[in-house]
């Protein structure tokens, strides 16, 4: 958009930029500049348009984005003219991706270029690598207390492994998807270092105050994310002699995005790492960025401001790099980090779906889909352009993040029902078979989040334990129909390492002093290939499980009506046990897969009559994809096997 008092001032800064920029040829980045500026304009001005330095930063990110683009190999300026042209290239069917961390799956990024035949013989092929930035080892949390945004850890390999790893996934028709840490860095951080030396320039990157007075304002409001662990969100610095905000873990220093050389700082990481040959970019923690006193300090209209300005800038030198929202907040909010009042994403392309998540492990323990099918009906309607992550289990706990008036009206209290689900996750609810353990209970209130790996929250190591036949039949079926949900929901599947075979929880973390007082490690263990070896062994539970999601994953890509163009229909049907729902094709409204999930282990039936308004016309069998037969109808209705799913075609 032409505007004239913005492109003014970009004429004056294109005068002031330095030399080496001015003198190359960079038509693509001077048109995608042109075509973004005025929205970059607009933003930063909203933001920081009282600062006397304003036009000063401006240059200054303006020089950013330039110096970046000339950065930008060649190889990766042609990925971004042909995903510009083909710009709904992600919500494809074809993608399926996996979360892992490099050392606990293949010891390091060398190791990790060696073991992607697994993942391609499953079918990923989109690779998230957990946190590899250098932090200080003894104060990690898990590789998000960031010591240098630049550099990878020595324990993983260097920068140039990862831009190996990148140049391997590219050639094998595969996504890299890496970290950046946006909210917080390490107290080790060279910024942190230098402002506890006193230097004004890098106290003014964090919320750093002299003494309790504005911190317990901010106190009033603000929830503890850690209270157990890391009770209160302010941490007195000896050396400094000031008090620092630190949300999440006491070393974890909050970044102060009021000042606009942070966010300067941050977009230049950003396109640091799509130089690097990132595709896909997951911003950690993205409700957290901007902080205002008398609030929560979460999900506050200035910290969607700053994506949006993080977005376009990227546009502007690496426009094929996606971004992923981390923000694991209340549904209604979810969506917003698309971006508010728009039509295409104007934020962030991806979303974590994890009112989907909560909705379906409440499924598991309720064994109905009373509460599910009312989350799902309730979500919040994406933007075209797009799309959720979907999974079951990742590295992080599971929050019980539903919406509360959904709870009410599954009949259900609230505060009673999350107990509930605590209790029957980790064991202590009658004939409970889940292994799971309590993270983050806050003992003022209640409230608590769930730890345990996939397979033994399922209640597949009791049933290992005990022997029982049966209990191993149920918890290798609950895991596919978990799956089966992610698969064909409409977005992208994101599968956990080790899900796919089983593994169990580990107590490993335990030995660890760094590691022993978060139990989300036990989640977190290092991957075990004796037993990824058993896939290939008839009858083993590895087997069982790898075989039928790799089935899945090859069906879900070569069915269209899987790609996500709002293509989904909740069906009501008179069976709180299951969740139905179909999904079209967007070129061919005639082709359609009805999708069964039936959450309770009894066989459920749904009468023919009531897909007919719908326009599921059934006569006398539909094909279910997933076994290539078709399924017969008895006396006018389909039965759903206990804890099966269907992906039926008509």
């Amino acid at each position: 958009m032409y505007e004239q008092a913005s492109h003014s001032l970009l004429n004056e800064i294109l005068v002031q930029l330095k030399p080496e920029i001015g003198n190359l040829r960079l038509r693509h980045f001077y048109t995608r500049l042109g075509a973004n500026f005025y929205a970059i304009h607009s933003l930063f001005r909203l933001i920081y348009g009282e600062r006397a330095d304003f036009k000063e930063q401006m240059v200054s990110l303006v020089e950013t984005l330039a110096l970046r683009y000339m950065e930008r190999a060649p190889h990766l300026r042609k990925s971004d003219l042909a995903r510009e042209k083909n710009y709904n290239w992600f919500l494809s069917q074809k993608w399926v991706g996996m979360a892992l961390y490099c050392d606990r799956f293949a010891d390091d990024l060398k190791g990790l270029r060696e073991k992607l035949p697994y993942l391609q013989e499953l079918g990923i092929n989109l690779v998230h690598v957990m946190p590899i930035l250098d932090c200080p080892p003894e104060h990690s949390d898990g590789g998000y207390a960031v010591r240098d945004f630049c550099k990878v850890d020595a324990r993983f390999g260097s920068n140039e492994d990862i831009e190996a790893l990148a140049s391997t996934l590219k050639r094998r028709d595969m996504l890299l998807v890496l970290d950046v840490v946006v909210n917080h860095t390490s107290n080790e951080h060279e910024w942190a270092q230098r402002a506890r030396q006193g230097e004004k320039k890098y106290q003014d990157y964090y919320y750093i105050f002299d003494n309790r007075e504005i911190p317990n304002i901010y106190e009033e409001s603000m929830p503890e994310i850690f209270p157990n662990n890391a009770p209160g969100n302010f941490t007195w610095d000896e050396e400094m002699g000031k008090w620092v905000m630190t949300v999440f873990n006491n070393y974890q220093w909050d970044l102060n995005y009021h000042n606009p050389a942070v966010l300067i700082e941050m977009i230049d990481i950003i396109l640091f790492w799509a130089n690097k040959g990132a595709d896909i970019l997951r911003l950690d923690a993205v409700a957290f960025l901007w902080k205002k006193m008398g609030s929560q300090c979460q999900n506050e209209r200035e910290a969607h401001l700053i994506l949006q300005l993080m977005k376009d800038c990227c546009q502007v030198t690496a426009p094929g790099v996606l971004f992923i929202a981390e923000a694991i907040v209340a549904p209604g909010e979810i969506a917003k980090y698309f971006g508010e009042d728009a039509i295409n994403a104007k934020e962030c392309e991806i979303a974590y779906n994890a009112a989907l998540m909560a909705l379906l492990w409440d499924a598991v323990a309720t064994k109905n889909t009373n509460l599910l099918s009312r989350g799902v009906k309730n979500l919040p309607v994406k933007l075209e352009r797009a799309t959720w992550l979907n999974y079951v289990r990742c590295h992080d706990d599971i929050g019980l993040g539903f919406d509360d008036n959904d709870v009410r009206l599954a009949s259900y209290d609230p505060v009673l029902h999350r107990r509930f689900l605590v209790d029957y996750f980790t064991g202590k609810f009658p004939d409970s078979p889940a292994r799971g353990l309590p993270f983050g209970e806050n003992l003022k209130t209640g409230d608590a989040r769930i730890s345990g790996s996939l397979a033994s929250l399922v209640g597949l190591e009791s049933a290992l334990e005990s022997g029982d036949a049966a209990a191993i039949d149920n918890a290798i079926k609950t895991i596919l129909l978990l799956h089966s949900i992610i698969l064909s929901f409409g977005g992208i599947p994101l599968l956990y390492y080790g899900d796919a075979i089983g593994m169990l929880n580990s107590l490993e973390y335990l030995a660890d002093p760094a590691k022993r007082e978060d139990n989300r490690w036990l989640h977190r263990s290092h991957f075990d290939w004796s037993k990824a070896s058993k896939r290939h062994q008839t009858g083993t539970v590895e087997n069982r499980i790898f075989c039928a999601l790799k089935k899945m994953i090859a069906l879900r890509k070569e069915t269209p009506v899987f790609a996500d163009f709002d293509n989904r229909q909740l069906l009501p049907v008179d069976n709180a046990n299951l969740l139905v729902f179909s999904r079209t094709d967007a070129q061919n409204s005639r082709s359609r897969v009805l999708v069964i999930a039936n959450f309770n282990p009894e066989a459920q039936t749904v009468p023919v009559d009531t897909l007919q308004p719908f326009g599921f016309f059934l006569k006398e069998s539909m094909k279910n994809l997933c076994s290539g037969t078709s399924i017969p109808m008895e006396n006018n209705a389909i039965t759903i096997p206990p804890l099966s799913f269907y992906w039926l075609a008509d």
